[in-house]
């Protein structure tokens, strides 16, 4: 196959699966995480909030993605909440209540913490209308620094968790080779009306509201980096024609979650996520010449490569 296109492959995964494949790598627990495919109208369909991780990232630098992070394990604490309960949230993801909620918190405080935006309300009908301002920045930086907890901020602010504005959409986890590995829950969310997103992550070093189809074919191109997760999620917006439809279709997706396989085949490397064929890489054994080289279109990217660091055009590529 080729690697053409944009997909994020370190130069060392080749080595660490050898040696997992050896048993000389042990799989790490996976943290759980949350992410958010923020969303909005656009001209032609609904566009998603991505952000460009800053090159210098250890982990998928220079990569887009959407706003979200681990899980706080005070995400735990009870907080005001509006919308399915904790009970409901369990069986949608496959957990017990408090982890339930403790994801669902995640992903709101995470939008919040990288966008500025919150999906929380004075009331269970309502949702603030604007996060700016000195006060509000003040406890955004406090929540990103582990000095207030999200229940807190809830409380001080007297507002309400709008867990009905989040729709469980994928879920994956990071290969068992992996250093760092996560357990990753992915959501849709509209964009409150009033609010505006922004570049408050000190991760990323650029944000873009973008069209799945644009941003998919950048990938196909090879000017956009991204992560499996990250590009199957944003193809699987395509085929809806607006937000309300978007969200709607959430109580329906499989969140079955997809974990990649690795195994050596004759000396080869494979790597594979089941149910995405288009993620599957093949590299040939090590020669003394080309330690990690392929064959043909199959040689690995170097990590982090900033050959396909482009930018979206059109409106639906300007900062936000």
């Amino acid at each position: 196959m080729s690697t053409s296109n944009g997909q994020w492959y370190p130069a060392e995964w080749p080595d660490r699966i050898r040696a997992f494949a050896r048993g000389e790598l042990q799989p790490v627990a996976p943290r759980r995480a949350a992410t958010v495919l923020l969303l909005r109208a656009g001209a032609a369909g609904p566009t998603v909030h991505m952000l460009r991780r800053r090159v210098s990232m250890a982990f998928a630098g220079g990569a887009y993605a959407y706003p979200g992070g681990s899980v706080d394990p005070r995400d735990e604490r009870d907080v005001p909440w509006a919308g399915p309960s904790r009970g409901e949230w369990a069986d949608r993801l496959g957990t017990d209540a408090a982890t339930a909620q403790a994801i669902v918190c995640a992903a709101v405080r995470e939008t919040f913490e990288e966008a500025g935006v919150l999906l929380a309300g004075a009331t269970p009908g309502t949702v603030v209308a604007d996060t700016t301002g000195e006060e509000w920045e003040a406890d955004r930086a406090a929540l990103v620094s582990r000095e207030l907890s999200f229940a807190d901020f809830l409380d001080r602010r007297g507002l309400v968790l709008r867990s009905d504005l989040l729709g469980a959409w994928a879920r994956w986890i990071t290969p068992e080779f992996e250093p760092r590995r996560y357990d990753t829950w992915f959501f849709v969310a509209a964009l409150p009306e009033g609010q505006r997103t922004r570049n408050a992550s000190t991760e990323a070093d650029r944000t873009v509201w973008a069209a799945p189809a644009e941003a998919a074919e950048g990938y196909d191109r090879g000017e956009l980096l991204m992560m499996p997760p990250t590009i199957s999620t944003l193809r699987s917006l395509r085929p809806y024609a607006t937000v309300a439809e978007v969200l709607a279709a959430a109580p329906e997706r499989d969140l079955t979650p997809v974990l990649a396989q690795a195994r050596l085949e004759g000396g080869e490397v494979v790597l594979s996520w089941p149910g995405y064929e288009e993620f599957t890489k093949h590299v040939e054994a090590r020669t003394d010449a080309h330690p990690d080289a392929g064959s043909g279109s199959d040689s690995l990217p170097e990590s982090g490569s900033q050959t396909h660091h482009g930018r979206f055009s059109g409106p639906a590529g300007a900062d936000a």
